[in-house]
């Protein structure tokens, strides 16, 4: 990959699906091990980055990825918990941090919601301290903490939520 080559930010597709799979078997282990601990780690990538969760995903045209050249180096899903539109992925590869991909990812997401949404809401992991910067920069401020059922602290859920601007008349 040519160290120049910006990534394209693009609705994905049935053809990335293996794609999503690989990037979430690639990266989340080795994100998260850390911050939670390797069982809850696998537990996510076997849940969450499985091809029947990202087929759905792509179907639904929820899942936005960003790639250079043909390889994956992020993705984004959206979704919905009840009336909230939610973030509930946004991963980059670790070698296209700092360089504004999080936040392409994040625009990308936004822009196919609906024109009367009024906010928009992230989720992390309590331990996820990287995540909860990056979203505060980005004007989310958190809503709630949700505990987690095990009683480890760095598996609680930190929601956060920023309001959209006013679609103009």
């Amino acid at each position: 990959m040519a160290p120049s080559a910006e990534p394209a930010v693009r609705k994905a597709d049935h053809d990335d699906v293996a794609a999503v799979c690989r990037f979430g078997e690639s990266h989340i282990r080795p994100h998260y091990g850390p911050l939670i601990g390797a069982a809850a780690a696998d537990a996510q990538v076997r849940r969450w980055w499985n091809e029947t969760q990202i087929e759905t995903a792509v179907a639904g045209v929820l899942l936005v990825v960003a790639d250079v050249g043909g390889q994956l180096v992020g993705v984004g899903q959206r979704g919905r918990r009840g009336a909230d539109h939610v973030v509930y992925k946004l991963y980059t590869d670790p070698r296209h941090r700092g360089r504004g991909l999080g936040r392409q990812l994040l625009d990308a997401l936004t822009r196919q919601l609906p024109a009367d949404a009024e906010r928009q809401y992230v989720e992390h992991f309590a331990a996820n301290e990287r995540a909860g910067a990056f979203y505060e920069r980005e004007g989310f401020a958190v809503a709630r903490i949700e505990p987690s059922p095990t009683g480890n602290p760095a598996l609680g859920v930190v929601w956060r939520v920023r309001p959209l601007p006013a679609e103009d008349s």
